[in-house]
């Protein structure tokens, strides 16, 4: 054995018998038991970053845990590789996006391999190959012709001088993020996944998901957003009909979740795409230019909260069901045309965002709500006002005096009875609209034909292949300009048709791949039948907040078609679900002439303490020159904070890579990056490898003790115990609690009380070496899932010519946990005055007596009797004087 730790050479070394053993390479087994880890697949960016090693770190942790308890284990690997970024750097480097994506990838798994993750290697999917997305499409199609997948007019950003669809955080101040001109709303053809249909359960069974952090159901709950109300009718004024067709010419329908305000509504506001605004527009100039202005404007919700309210009056009126007031017809931008009906119910006494229209537009505020012990003011809002609890309705004729539910009730009574409206039952959540006028995308398997329509791509014509050797020039979708990509046959008729160029949204592709990680190179179907019933869901799956909504509400989606399609046996694809911390680190500038902050990298950074160690000056190393402290951040390349994972890795090996990450927080909270942390972690390996080291060049190992302990030293005692209680500790922390730091330290602890049994000579007798065995060996197994290489290395030097995967993980004593004496604390007067050890099943009159002879005891009574001794058993004795 080398006297000192080179990570290099046993890095490479462990790696290569993992693969040669092919131990994380794995098959269905009915012998063991499943254990599924996954962590959220990366986007193949070009390097991994420390958010990455993070991840992909703890969910090897766990892996390797499972492996040791015996579990069929599967951790399989992916790239994440369509979207918008590949497009963007293709056309910055004039290079195919598919050129650029695989390069990235064989670079990213190169790193990956290097931090000797367990991954199964021979399961690995990257989502832009036709072998992936083919399935995709084929379930698309099914769906299609279910009519789960539909199509419609969508409304959509859209930038005139890319000629393409913008995503709304792609809309800068009105303006396309990358051309700079001024976007305008447009509808569009566009294919949506019927998700609503879908929202009841996967609301319900969020209730289901134990495992999953409460914080993240709450925001998943609050995305579809169930809401009880009512649908009401205002018919419309009969000098107010013209132009207006069907239903439009008789009544205007809301959906209100204040039915109980209906009689305080004082004017109606309606989306400028509504038949009403157009209808009012024909021939009033001022109208369309308003309707011009919204359409211009954003479709997102959050822009929606926070602009300006505007809205003209149409002139037009419509009539209260229940009092008869006419209400005017305002086209207002706040109000968007594809949620609900495209028109509100305003009551600007009782909601703060008419309440603001109002003011503005000097409309009549009826107060219809009064909460005692309240005045109601029409010149300013106070929180009160939504007031739905504690309210009761006044200015209501026949309804005054009722609370909200009573109101509710009764309201949709006389509604219903009147044919003008009934209770429903609605939901924020929207239909998903899947269309891209985008290349680097997942093909849309239609087929438009002028005799057919739009006709699916049959299953024997799948793929429909994306063309790889495309180099996209930001002005629209490169597919649409490609004939011979797009001119096609129908299947049905044999007429000439046109082959659809939008792509899917990329969250197509990740909202299956767990399940095809299951069968990757199976050629009949999306999963093999046999495959998808054993593996079930994922165990445990990991990956940051920022997911908790789009990416596993359509991941839960997405489980429910294949199921209802026969393809799975789950009704959710993720048991457990842990969402790791940020990493952050230091931030450094300086700034520009322009008043612009040119970011520093901290490894440029030279730093100035004060004598508690904080930062109190710093200048850039090159030319010795101050620069801002700006705090700590989430690492990015915007702010040039982050740390390259590579260079750690070459200066420090991966295990203490890993090893800093897991201890340096716990997973669920941020990490805060630290130098001074990394060559502590690295010390820490040094020291166990010296630890080692020691003991196997002192004498030949022998086998670890597992014997009847009656006969060892009380030094010997009572390190068995702090190893079996750290062994269960430790098998806790990573089992159920998910807290690796605290393994860690358990672990250290051990050490630290080996160490002194070892200074002390307790180890130097053949029993002593036996218990130190023991310890060694069960302290390299405890930390083999943090730190692989090291431990594989070091349990060769104790157990020559075995695997450690072999040995399984160690199992607790219970007769170690067994004390024949205790420790007890003795207080005087409440505090601290020393303390004494008895026999562990002492009776309580000899713990007081021993307390009560004890020198603290007699030193601190000062010869004063005991009033009162209270005995807290197998803890502390507390002697009041």
């Amino acid at each position: 054995m080398q006297e000192h730790y080179q990570p290099s050479a046993i890095e490479t070394a462990a790696q290569e018998k993992w693969e040669k053993a092919r131990l994380f390479n794995v098959s269905e087994d009915s012998s063991k038991p499943k254990y599924y880890c996954l962590s959220m697949f990366p986007y193949p960016s070009g390097k991994l970053h420390m958010g990455h090693v993070r991840n992909y770190t703890i969910g090897d942790v766990l892996s390797r845990f499972k492996l040791l308890n015996g579990y069929n284990v599967m951790q399989p690997m992916g790239w994440d590789a369509f979207g918008m970024p590949a497009e963007n750097a293709a056309m910055k480097h004039q290079v195919a996006p598919a050129k650029w994506t695989y390069e990235n990838i064989s670079y990213m798994k190169q790193q990956l391999k290097s931090l000797g993750f367990a991954i199964d290697w021979e399961r690995e999917i990257a989502t832009c190959t036709p072998e992936y997305y083919r399935w995709e499409q084929w379930l698309f199609t099914k769906l299609f012709e279910k009519g789960i997948v539909y199509r419609k007019n969508g409304t959509v950003n859209w930038d005139p001088v890319d000629q393409t669809v913008l995503a709304n955080e792609q809309v800068i101040d009105g303006r396309g993020w990358r051309s700079g001109a001024l976007i305008e709303k447009r509808e569009i053809p566009m294919y949506y996944f019927k998700i609503t249909d879908y929202a009841e359960e996967l609301l319900a069974d969020l209730d289901k998901l134990e495992n999953w952090p409460e914080q993240v159901k709450t925001m998943q709950r609050n995305w579809i957003g169930k809401s009880r109300g009512m649908q009401v009718r205002f018919k419309v004024d009969a000098d107010s009909r013209s132009g207006l067709e069907g239903e439009y010419a008789d009544y205007l329908q809301v959906y209100t979740t204040r039915p109980d305000t209906l009689m305080g509504a004082t004017y109606v506001a309606v989306a400028a795409e509504h038949p009403l605004a157009t209808a009012a527009a024909a021939d009033k100039p001022e109208l369309q230019a308003f309707i011009a202005e919204c359409k211009s404007g954003s479709v997102a919700e959050a822009d929606m909260a926070t602009m300006e309210k505007k809205g003209v009056p149409t002139g037009r009126y419509v009539i209260n069901p229940l009092n008869g007031d006419k209400l005017e017809v305002w086209i207002a931008n706040y109000v968007l045309w594809g949620y609900g009906d495209g028109a509100v119910m305003a009551v600007p006494a009782h909601d703060e965002r008419d309440f603001e229209f109002a003011a503005k537009y000097a409309l009549p505020i009826k107060q219809v709500i009064a909460v005692a012990g309240e005045t109601f003011d029409a010149t300013k809002w106070q929180e009160w006002y939504a007031d739905k609890e504690n309210g009761t309705l006044i200015n209501s004729g026949k309804y005054d005096g009722m609370n909200f539910q009573t109101a509710f009730d009764t309201m949709a009574a006389d509604l219903q009875a009147a044919h003008a409206g009934a209770p429903k039952t609605q939901y924020r959540l929207r239909d998903w609209g899947i269309s891209r006028q985008r290349y680097w995308g997942c093909p849309i398997p239609i087929i438009h034909c002028d005799c057919c329509g739009d006709v699916p791509v049959p299953a024997e014509q799948l793929p429909v292949v994306l063309p790889e050797d495309v180099v996209p020039d930001g002005t629209g979708s490169p597919l649409a300009k490609m004939p011979e990509f797009y001119e096609t046959t129908c299947p049905k008729c044999g007429a000439p048709a046109k082959r659809e160029t939008d792509t899917m949204d990329t969250f197509m592709e990740s909202s299956w791949y767990p399940f095809r990680y299951m069968s990757p190179r199976f050629e009949e179907g999306m999963v093999e039948p046999q495959a998808a019933a054993y593996w079930g869901a994922v165990d445990q799956y990991i990956g940051g907040i920022e997911h908790a909504i789009l990416h596993l509400l359509y991941a839960r989606f997405f489980t429910k078609l294949m199921r209802d399609e026969g393809l799975i046996n789950v009704d959710e694809p993720f048991e457990r679900l842990l969402t790791q911390g940020m990493v952050v680190c230091d931030t450094y500038y300086r700034e520009g002439e322009n008043g612009s902050k040119n970011w520093i990298n901290p490894a440029d950074v030279e730093l100035t303490f004060d004598e508690k160690g904080r930062p109190v000056s710093a200048v850039l190393k090159a030319d010795g020159l101050p620069v801002i402290i700006s705090g700590t951040e989430k690492m990015s390349k915007s702010k040039n904070n982050g740390v390259d994972p590579q260079a750690l890795i070459d200066a420090y090996g991966a295990d203490t890579a890993r090893l800093f990450m897991m201890f340096a927080s716990p997973p669920e909270q941020s990490l805060e990056w630290s130098d001074s942390g990394v060559e502590g972690a690295h010390r820490f390996l040094r020291r166990l490898w010296r630890t080692v080291y020691e003991y196997t060049t002192k004498d030949n190992t022998v086998a670890a003790f597992a014997g009847d302990q009656s006969g060892l030293s009380k030094a010997l005692k009572e390190l068995r115990f702090k190893l079996h209680s750290t062994i269960a500790k430790v098998g806790d922390d990573y089992g159920r609690r998910l807290q690796f730091n605290t393994a860690i330290a358990a672990v250290m602890e051990l050490l630290n009380q080996y160490d002194a049994c070892v200074k002390n000579g307790d180890c130097d007798s053949a029993e002593g070496r036996a218990v130190a065995q023991e310890v060694l060996e069960a302290a390299v197994r405890l930390l083999w899932p943090i730190v692989p290489h090291i431990c594989e290395t070091l349990w060769s030097e104790l157990r020559p010519g075995t695997a450690l995967w072999e040995a399984a993980w160690p199992q607790t004593d219970e007769d170690a946990l067994v004390k024949s004496e205790i420790e007890i604390m003795v207080q005087v007067n409440g505090k601290l005055r020393g303390k004494i050890t008895v026999a562990a099943d002492a009776s309580k009159d000899t713990v007081e007596a021993a307390a009560l002879a004890s020198d603290g005891a007699v030193k601190f009574m000062e010869g004063k009797p005991a009033k009162k001794v209270i005995v807290v058993p197998r803890r502390l004795v507390n002697i009041v004087v």
